[in-house]
């Protein structure tokens, strides 16, 4: 799982390392120098596009994650985005770079809500933040391998020539790596705990005995009205929706335009390459730190919310340092790699704190739904006419960012709200505990001995 969602980040952002490399070069007639000759903000739209690709199939995917066997369809989707960004190496236009984008999308939306189906379906509640954190934190470790791989295939196109441009060979490179993955992925990951071919048919029984404490059983493929509906009428459903939404308006807008950025900062194309590596570290860091201790303590919003304050800082920094200062420029971009923690944090919480099959898929769905309109509008916000500096981007950054802060807190204090009520039902004399309740596919509003995580 690791593996594969790194390798889901750095296909999402290959397109930024290839827009340092030539894919925004006029077309010629020599094909050893041609791009696909982008004008104006056409590579906005190509950053936003895969995003429309992901909400158009977000919905249906999330459904049939329910209906069809979790292993394998997760399997089949990384196999199918590996080939449709190999394709990319044979896009000669604009037109075939949207099309690319759109199916890449499609095909990636099933890759964090299943993973998220993973993670509830295999791992205790008090286990979930940092198992989360974990797989999540690969962006990082693919933002430091995609920075090395480019920038070698860069120097090493300079020095000794290639048959193709090396953006092309980025897209292929990635691509097909992400193929073979996934042919691993459908060998080694069961559909749930029944058809693990590596566990012994005891301790599938305890696989399944161990996550008791959930109160969410193992998954249920009926779908249910009744639970769609209450997903709909939930507060914190919507939260989780908002929260998605403006958060990933600075995320759509940075990581389609980092390599970009650095180079703003006064450094050449290939030491942006470089120099963006650092960033995955500060990444991997936060995540993994944040997840373990919020797990730790119980309290995952609150400390998550610690890395948003750090990129808000990182940020500032950016906006408010002299266009001479790059090492302090290029410090506070670091910083702002700490932002996904909250966003990882909440994606656990949906495992966690959402409960009932149906309504569980539906949340997932709405998260990302919010996620890709976010990373859509995210990139339009850096104007071809504000380069180098992007500043009223980067305003719009720090302000979403800013918001998000409130957004959290109110989870926070509804989670909190939440439980206190359902104490009372179970304090309460006359209250009769349903026998393997635990098992029975109910919501966390339906069921009373549903406790929030916090």
């Amino acid at each position: 799982m690791c593996l594969v969602y790194g390798l889901n980040y750095l296909d999402k952002t290959t397109l930024s390392y290839a827009s340092i490399m030539g894919i925004k070069k006029p077309h010629s007639d020599d094909k050893l120098t041609s791009g696909i000759d982008l004008t104006g903000n056409q590579y906005s739209w190509l950053g936003s596009m895969f995003y429309f690709g992901y909400l158009a199939w977000e919905y249906p995917t999330n459904r049939l994650l329910q209906r069809l066997p979790l292993g394998k369809y997760s399997a089949f989707n990384i196999i199918m985005w590996g080939l449709v960004l190999s394709c990319f190496a044979a896009v000669e236009n604009y037109a075939g770079a949207i099309a690319i984008r759109f199916f890449l999308g499609v095909f990636e939306s099933a890759v964090t809500p299943g993973f998220a189906l993973f993670t509830s379906q295999w791992y205790t509640k008090k286990e979930q933040g940092t198992r989360t954190g974990i797989w999540f934190s690969f962006n990082g470790f693919a933002q430091i391998f995609g920075g090395l791989v480019a920038y070698g295939i860069a120097v090493g196109t300079q020095k000794h020539g290639t048959s193709i441009e090396p953006w092309k060979i980025v897209f292929l490179v990635t691509g097909l790596l992400t193929m073979c993955m996934g042919i691993v992925f459908l060998f080694i990951i069961p559909d749930n705990q029944m058809n693990a071919r590596w566990l012994s048919k005891e301790d599938r029984l305890l696989a399944i005995e161990r996550i008791r404490i959930n109160q969410q059983g193992v998954g249920n493929k009926h779908f249910k009205w009744y639970q769609l509906q209450e997903a709909l009428l939930d507060p914190l459903s919507w939260a989780f929706f908002f929260y998605a939404l403006v958060a990933d308006i600075p995320n759509g807008g940075i990581s389609n335009f980092f390599s970009q950025l650095i180079v703003g900062f006064g450094y050449t194309p290939q030491q942006s390459l470089l120099y963006g590596t650092p960033g995955g570290a500060v990444e991997v860091v936060f995540l993994i730190v944040c997840g373990y201790l919020g797990d730790r303590f119980g309290h995952r919003i609150l400390i998550s919310s610690f890395g948003l304050v750090v990129a808000i800082i990182g940020m500032v920094l950016i906006v408010a340092l002299p266009l001479h200062n790059n090492k302090g420029r290029l410090a506070g971009y670091y910083l702002t790699q700490a932002s996904p923690t909250p966003f990882v944090a909440l994606l656990s919480l949906i495992s966690t704190n959402v409960a009932g099959y149906t309504k569980k898929t539906t949340v997932a769905a709405m998260y990302l739904v919010g996620y890709c309109a976010g990373n859509i509008i995210g990139p339009q916000t850096f104007r071809a006419s504000d380069a180098p500096r992007y500043v009223p981007a980067e305003v719009t950054i720090i302000v979403c960012w800013g918001v998000c802060l409130f957004d959290l807190a109110f989870i926070h204090l509804y989670c909190i709200h939440q439980n206190k009520k359902k104490a009372k039902v179970r304090y309460a004399p006359e209250y009769e505990r349903l026998e393997n309740q635990e098992w029975l596919d109910l919501t966390d509003k339906e069921n009373p001995e549903f406790v929030y995580t916090l």
